[in-house]
């Protein structure tokens, strides 16, 4: 367990902050902290597969955002108050379960973030409804968090399965690629990928030839990648539905046994800047997958980008950018609301509109907490295309937030 406290110095750069949905500094007499303080917790993988695309760099973009709003609002109970408390989960479900309880309990945290592995998210979500204290979860992709395991205290923040399956399944099956075959990791995050995508394909007309369930974490893919050739039919596609360290893995390991120039081209499910950095945009060049959010968009993402850089020697991916706006997003909700009392402040979120760096169109549903918010499918540039380090992508075009996220789950009953 790692404690640490806000940036300093960021806070004096801390002047990007824009549709954040704060009203005015509340004042000493107004504000009232359930135990004098704020605690912030960052639950995720500091050391294994997810650690690069989220991990202590997650923490950085926490602190980050507690310096942006000490900045913006000033000294006051609420603003000398604010601490962080991380841990790492190790994507184990029953880690996750009790270093949850641990934050909650013995660190005092008020509110997790983040929280990578779907079946570990899905842990937490049931220790914050249990302990009645907010969780915004990141890094979990599975639609139940907002399905039947939704609760008034979870929060659905960047992405999910039905969003990056809507994205890239329909897109590339109707750009020709009808057969495909999947491969996806054996938990629940890799499941409800694997229903997504299958659904996705299907619907755009194009055929599941096969799927298969690989060991989590794997760092062999050879029997599957192997096998696709020789399929009856062949695919046009091998679908991966792994993530971080996996990926790298299955991509080079694809790029080996030279499975493009067998006919069966590669769409990725899920992927991260950092994937492709640690692949080079060579070993992806021209493969389309589904954003959250990308660091060179517009002017105002490179301006938080720099700024990241600037902390960690590192480009942000879309989970450092969401940690960083819902870590914000909470604090503002305290500020308008004057306390850190939970039902107060998911009242004030519930339905709520923003528009901050990370969010663009972004909006808190009050029917499942499923936050819906722009996305995008991009394309990794060929590398010469590449002019500067970090920026491999391009968007193609934007998903309008009512497009990307699925409608509100009949099986969430909060």
């Amino acid at each position: 367990m790692r404690r640490t406290t806000g940036l300093a110095a960021v806070s004096a750069a801390a002047l990007l902050i824009t549709g954040c949905g704060g009203g005015g500094p509340q004042s000493s007499a107004d504000s009232k902290l359930t135990d004098d303080k704020i605690v912030l917790g960052v639950l995720n993988d500091q050391s294994g597969v997810y650690s690069e695309l989220s991990g202590r760099n997650s923490v950085k973009a926490v602190e980050m955002a507690i310096a942006d709003f000490k900045a913006k609002h000033g000294a006051s109970v609420i603003t000398d108050n604010i601490s962080v408390e991380s841990a790492d989960h190790q994507n184990k479900p029953d880690i996750a379960n009790n270093r949850a309880a641990e934050l909650y309990d013995r660190r005092s945290a008020d509110v997790i973030f983040d929280v990578p592995t779907s079946s570990a998210a899905l842990k937490v979500a049931d220790v914050a409804k249990a302990k009645q204290k907010l969780y915004f979860n990141i890094t979990g992709a599975t639609t139940e968090l907002t399905g039947k395991a939704c609760n008034k205290y979870t929060f659905h923040y960047a992405y999910d399965t039905y969003m990056l399956a809507n994205g890239t399944g329909r897109t590339v099956t109707e750009q020709g690629a009808k057969n495909w075959y999947i491969v996806y990791p054996d938990y629940a995050f890799g499941q409800d990928m694997e229903r997504s995508f299958s659904a996705a394909v299907q619907q755009a007309g194009g055929t599941i030839v096969g799927k298969d369930p690989t060991p989590f974490p794997n760092d062999n893919f050879s029997t599957f990648l192997l096998k696709a050739p020789t399929l009856d039919p062949k695919p046009d596609v091998l679908g991966t539905m792994q993530a971080g360290a996996d990926l790298v893995n299955l991509v080079k390991q694809y790029n080996e046994f030279k499975l493009r120039e067998k006919g069966v081209g590669l769409s990725v499910g899920l992927m991260f800047l950092t994937d492709i950095h640690s692949l080079t945009p060579a070993a992806l060049a021209g493969t389309t997958y589904t954003d959250a959010w990308y660091w060179n968009f517009d002017q105002r993402n490179r301006e938080f980008a720099d700024r990241f850089q600037q902390v960690t020697g590192t480009r942000p991916t879309f989970a450092h950018a969401a940690n960083y706006s819902a870590a914000l997003q909470y604090l503002e909700a305290v500020q308008a609301v004057g306390t850190d009392d939970a039902d107060q402040v998911v009242a004030h979120l519930e339905g709520k509109t923003i528009d901050d760096v990370f969010l663009r169109n972004g909006k808190i549903r009050a029917e499942d907490h499923r936050v819906i918010h722009d996305a995008y499918l991009a394309e990794v540039k060929p590398a010469a295309e590449v002019t500067e380090e970090w920026d491999y992508v391009k968007i193609l075009k934007t998903i309008p937030a009512e497009q990307a996220f699925a409608s509100p789950s009949a099986d969430c009953t909060m």
